[in-house]
């Protein structure tokens, strides 16, 4: 991770290219005792949804460090947050 200013970080690929990401929310998870941060870099699929990401991270570490998602349960932990953050917005 490169650099994170407020709800904007950046971060370098292993063939040099700097990507631009913005933190959309993040969650701390009872369940499974960890912190979520989901972000996109604001470009849309092929239906126009926006690209979003998720992972995990150590909210109490100095630098922003993601890690991945490990199981099918927290992917299905997100994207149930994601589909009620939707809907709310679509009300």
């Amino acid at each position: 991770m490169n650099k994170e200013k407020g709800r904007v970080f950046t971060i370098t690929d292993n063939v040099g290219k700097t990507v631009e990401y913005e933190i959309l929310f993040t969650f701390d998870s009872d369940e499974t005792k960890k912190s979520y941060i989901v972000f996109t870099d604001n470009t849309t699929d092929k239906d126009g949804s926006l690209m979003t990401y998720a992972a995990t991270y150590d909210k109490d570490g100095e630098k922003l460090e993601l890690r991945d998602i490990e199981t099918e349960k927290e992917w299905n932990l997100i994207e149930t947050l994601l589909a009620q953050i939707e809907d709310k917005i679509g009300e």
